[in-house]
C-alpha cells in the first residue's frame, strides 16, 4: 500500500456541490491554492564534517546507515505525495478530507459569500458552520436570522437569550456542513475582528442620557431634565431590544396584511401623502419605569434598573392606522367578528400586537407616526416610522415598522407573550407566561423630578419647589396629585399644570409643583396620583411585586436632608 502523508499546511475545502446550491458545478472549485510546507534538511552541523587531520577511516555505523536511509525515504515519500495531491482535483482533496476526518473545512471569505441575499445562507456558531437554507422558512424569529448569514450567530444569539439551550443547539447541529479552516483560525477561534458587531451602525447618543446598557442601548432622561411638558428628541429615554436598523425612508415600505390574507404595500410617500396628518401629544412610558425603586422597596426583580426616567412626552404626527387599515380594504366599521389583534412587526424583528378595538377606533388615536415633535423621528425612536398607541405602554408602539398583520390571536413574539406580563407576588421562581395577559394600559403614576429653591421668598424664609409628573393610562385624565412633606402623615395637593394637547383623550402626563417653606419640609416626601376613574397608586411596593419588575407604582418617597 503505497504510503501517504498530508502537507504540514493547512487545505482549504472548496465549495461543497449539493443540488439548488450557487455551487452545483462539481468542477467548480476555489481559486485559493493548497498550500504545501517543503522539506528542506538543514546543513550539517560543522562538527559532523569529516576530519581531514585522520588518516584512518572508521567504519560506518549501522544504525547511521538506516536513519539517513529512512530519512531519504519519508522526504521522496512526502515530495510524491505532495506532488500528486497538488496536482489532483481540490474537490478530489476535499472529499479526501472529508471521507477521513467526518467534516470539511470552510474558509471565512467563502461564508462571507454566504450572506442575506446568498441562495444559500450560511452562518457560524463558534467554529462551526451552518446552512440555514432550510430552516429560515420555520425560524420563530422570521428573517432576523438573516441578519447573521455570512457571519456569526454568536452575537444575535447573546441578544435572544432564549436561543441559549441545548434544545436549540441541537436543532442548529442538524444543519451543520463544516468547520472553519484552522487558517482562519487564531489560537483556535474565530478572531474578533471577523465577528460582526450588529451594533456597529447605531446612532450616537446625547451624553446627558444615564446609559443602563450599551448594546443595545437603554439609557433614560436624568430626574431633572424632565421640567418641560414636551421631552426634547435628544433627551427622551431610549428603549431598544436590538440594534437600531439604519433605514432610508425613500426605500422604507410598510406592509398591510388583512384578516383575509390581502396584501397592500405603502412607501413613505404613500403614507404622507395620501392620508391626512393627525398630531397626537401622548406619553410614551416603559413597563420598567421606576424598576430601581421596586428593587429597594420590596425585592430584586429581572430587568433593568430604571429609575424615574424611562418616560417622556412628545407630539407625534402622522396617519391614523384606521385610515391605513380601510384603505388597504377592511371594513373598520364592521370588521369580521374573528379578527381580533393587530400586530405591529419591526425591521429588526420587535413584534407586539394591540386589541383590533384599539387599533381602529376613531378615538383612539392609535397612529403610524412619521415625525416627534416636529421632525422626522430620530433613529433610536423609530425612523422612518412607528406605531404611537396612546394610553397604552410603550412595548406595544414598534419602532421601524414594516408590517401590520391582522388576526385572530395576538403576537407570538416573546416581548407579547412573554416579558411585558406581571404575576402575583408569591409567584417569584418560574411563572407560567400563559396565566398572565400581556401588559396594555398602564396604570397610575406619578413622580418627583427635581427639588429646588424658589427665587420667590416669604419672610426671609426660603421657600422650595418640588415638581413631578403624573399619568394614567387609558387617556384617563390625572384629576389630583397629593404631596406629603412629612412621610405620610400629613397631606397637601400639589398644583397640576394645564398645557394645550393634541389628540381625542388626555394621553399626555401633567406636570405638578408644589411650594413649601424649606423648615416645613421633613426628611421624606412622598407623592401619589389619582386619575379620573378615582384610580390611585398603592403605598408600597411588596403587595404589588412581580418578578419582572414592571408597573413599579407605588408611592414615590425622596429623602430629604432638613438643614
Amino acid at each position: 500500500m503505497p504510503l501517504k502523508l498530508k502537507p504540514l499546511g493547512s487545505v482549504r475545502s472548496i465549495r461543497w456541490a449539493f443540488p439548488g446550491t450557487r455551487c452545483s458545478n462539481p468542477n467548480q472549485v476555489s481559486s485559493t491554492p493548497l498550500i504545501h510546507r517543503a522539506i528542506t534538511l538543514p546543513p550539517r552541523p560543522r562538527s559532523d564534517r569529516p576530519n581531514l587531520s585522520y588518516t584512518r577511516k572508521k567504519a560506518p555505523n549501522p544504525i547511521v546507515i538506516i536513519g539517513l536511509a529512512a530519512t531519504v525515504f519519508l522526504a521522496a515519500a512526502w515530495q510524491f505525495s505532495s506532488t500528486a495531491f497538488a496536482e489532483a482535483p481540490q474537490d478530489q482533496a476535499a472529499e479526501e478530507q472529508f471521507q477521513s476526518t467526518g467534516t470539511r473545512t470552510i474558509r471565512l471569505a467563502e461564508l462571507k459569500e454566504h450572506g442575506e441575499h446568498s441562495e444559500r445562507p450560511w452562518v457560524m456558531r463558534g467554529t462551526s458552520v451552518y446552512d440555514i437554507t432550510d430552516w429560515v422558512a420555520g425560524h420563530p424569529g422570521g428573517n432576523v436570522i438573516l441578519r447573521a448569514a455570512g457571519a456569526s450567530i454568536d452575537p444575535y444569539w447573546n441578544i435572544f437569550s432564549v436561543h441559549r439551550k441545548q434544545e436549540v443547539y441541537d436543532i442548529l447541529e442538524e444543519f451543520r456542513i463544516g468547520e472553519i479552516d484552522r487558517q482562519d483560525l487564531v489560537r483556535g477561534q474565530v478572531p474578533e475582528n471577523a465577528i460582526d458587531d450588529p451594533f456597529v451602525h447605531d446612532p450616537a447618543r446625547d451624553s446627558r442620557l444615564h446609559v443602563h446598557t450599551d448594546k443595545p442601548c437603554n439609557a433614560e432622561t436624568l430626574a431633572f431634565e424632565l421640567s418641560t411638558f414636551l421631552t426634547p428628541n435628544q433627551l427622551f429615554y431610549v428603549r431598544n431590544h436590538l440594534w437600531v436598523p439604519d433605514l432610508d425612508k425613500d426605500s422604507h415600505t410598510l406592509v398591510v396584511e388583512l384578516f383575509n390574507g390581502e396584501e397592500k404595500t405603502y412607501t413613505m410617500q404613500d403614507l404622507k401623502r395620501k392620508f391626512k396628518q393627525y398630531k397626537v401629544t401622548s406619553t410614551l412610558q416603559c413597563s420598567g419605569n421606576r424598576r430601581k425603586h421596586m428593587n429597594e422597596g420590596a425585592r430584586p426583580t429581572n430587568g433593568l434598573p430604571w429609575g424615574v426616567g424611562a418616560i417622556g412626552n412628545a407630539e407625534w404626527t402622522g396617519p391614523r392606522l384606521r385610515d391605513v387599515l380601510a384603505d388597504a380594504g377592511m371594513p373598520v366599521n364592521d370588521p369580521s367578528d374573528e379578527a381580533k389583534h393587530a400586530h405591529f412587526v419591526g425591521v429588526e424583528s420587535y413584534g407586539a400586537s394591540i386589541p383590533l378595538t384599539k387599533a381602529i377606533d376613531p378615538h383612539g388615536d392609535v397612529l403610524l407616526a412619521c415625525s416627534m415633535n416636529g421632525r422626522d423621528l430620530p433613529r433610536d425612536h423609530g425612523f422612518p416610522i412607528r406605531v404611537i398607541v396612546p394610553g397604552h405602554v410603550a412595548a406595544r408602539c414598534v419602532k421601524w415598522v414594516s408590517r401590520v398583520i391582522i388576526s385572530d390571536a395576538e403576537s407570538t413574539s416573546q416581548w407579547q407573550r412573554r416579558d411585558y406580563k406581571c404575576f402575583g407576588p408569591n409567584n417569584d421562581k418560574k411563572p407560567d407566561w400563559n396565566s398572565a395577559p400581556a401588559i396594555q394600559e398602564t396604570p397610575v403614576q406619578s413622580a418627583v423630578t427635581s427639588i429646588r429653591e424658589s427665587s420667590e421668598a416669604t419672610n426671609s424664609e426660603a421657600q422650595l419647589v418640588i415638581e413631578g409628573y403624573a399619568i394614567s393610562g387609558g387617556g384617563r385624565s390625572i384629576v389630583r396629585v397629593d404631596i406629603s412633606t412629612d412621610d405620610g402623615k400629613t397631606w397637601n395637593q400639589a398644583e397640576i399644570e394645564h398645557h394645550a394637547t393634541a389628540g381625542s383623550k388626555d394621553w399626555s402626563w401633567k406636570r405638578w409643583r408644589y411650594n413649601a417653606p424649606r423648615g416645613d419640609i421633613g426628611s421624606m416626601i412622598v407623592v401619589k396620583a389619582v386619575d379620573e376613574a378615582y384610580n390611585c397608586q398603592p403605598e408600597a411596593f411588596e403587595p404589588i411585586y412581580n418578578v419582572r419588575g414592571n408597573l413599579a407604582t407605588a408611592w414615590h418617597r425622596v429623602p430629604f436632608e432638613p438643614r
